[in-house]
């Protein structure tokens, strides 16, 4: 039986994202649409592939059996793709860069204007997001993480070791005793769906029986709360020319050392194509400007 690949990358859309919402959004196609196209792949091959719940869906075990050769082909059509880009033409067209929501809202946003007057015929798109978008699979061209490549196609072009530390808003910090310690802070978390994220499991750790003291699931509306007073957050001391200004001030506390790292990430294969490399080019000399 022949299955058009059009028809496996929606059925792995949906297999990953666990939703026919999300997988529409990832395609960018509509809801109905993915659903149709389920519905009438599960009629060709006779078998259901997903249980549907009120919680999104599942795969089922006959699933199972397609979801490898799923991804491989879906690895193998970003290939062709990047295959048949032409190597010689100047920069020009779409590059995808993704990276969580705060690195794009402090970093690739503004790099994007600040790039339009050196790679005026590449426009950029910035993809916010907290789970990781495949780069072999060409779900963005170019990755900002916090870990190095994971998957042997994919390579670190640049990466900046920079230190973490608490801030607050200096009104809030009026507020705490003259002498004050982890304990003393109200401190800004991740919502329970994200608890996973630092710095909730470190704050957990350093301090017995730690709540925080309000929880969002945006990394804005934590900028946000910081500002206004509502307590403390953990935020990068690394600087760059991009850096916007803040009226949030370092706290005095004893802490561990906390040091992160962040990765340029993009697979081998396009960084043959002059517009990705282009990109990659700025951007890696912005982290090692940045980590000077």
């Amino acid at each position: 039986m022949h299955i058009p690949w059009d028809d496996l990358q929606i059925f792995l859309a949906v297999a990953e994202s666990g939703s026919l919402s999300a997988a529409a959004k990832r395609l960018r196609i509509t809801q109905p649409t993915v659903s149709r196209r389920v519905a009438e792949l599960e009629a060709k091959l006779g078998e259901p592939l997903f249980v549907r719940s009120v919680e999104g869906v599942s795969i089922t075990s006959f699933a199972e059996r397609l979801l490898e050769p799923a991804r491989r082909m879906a690895e193998w059509a970003a290939e062709a793709d990047r295959a048949a880009e032409r190597r010689d033409m100047a920069p020009r067209g779409l590059v995808r860069v993704t990276a969580a929501p705060g690195v794009c809202w402090e970093l690739l946003a503004p790099f994007a204007a600040w790039m339009k007057t050196r790679l005026p015929d590449v426009r950029l798109e910035v993809l916010a997001a907290i789970q990781n978008l495949d780069l072999s699979r060409r779900e963005a061209d170019l990755a900002l993480r916090f870990s190095g490549p994971s998957q042997r196609d994919v390579l670190s072009v640049a990466s900046v070791e920079y230190e973490v530390a608490a801030f607050a808003a200096d009104s809030y910090v009026k507020t705490l005793p003259r002498r004050y310690g982890l304990s003393d802070v109200a401190w800004i978390g991740w919502a329970p769906s994200l608890d996973h994220l630092s710095p909730n499991p470190e704050l957990r750790r350093l301090i017995p029986g730690w709540m925080p003291s309000f929880t969002t699931d945006d990394f804005l509306v934590q900028m946000r709360a910081a500002e206004v007073g509502l307590g403390a957050i953990f935020l990068s001391r690394l600087r760059h020319r991009f850096s916007a200004p803040t009226n949030l001030v370092e706290l005095k506390l004893q802490l561990p050392p906390l040091r992160r790292s962040m990765h340029l990430l993009c697979a081998k294969s396009a960084l043959a194509i002059p517009r990705v490399r282009a990109v990659a080019d700025l951007l890696a000399r912005e982290l090692e400007r940045a980590g000077r």
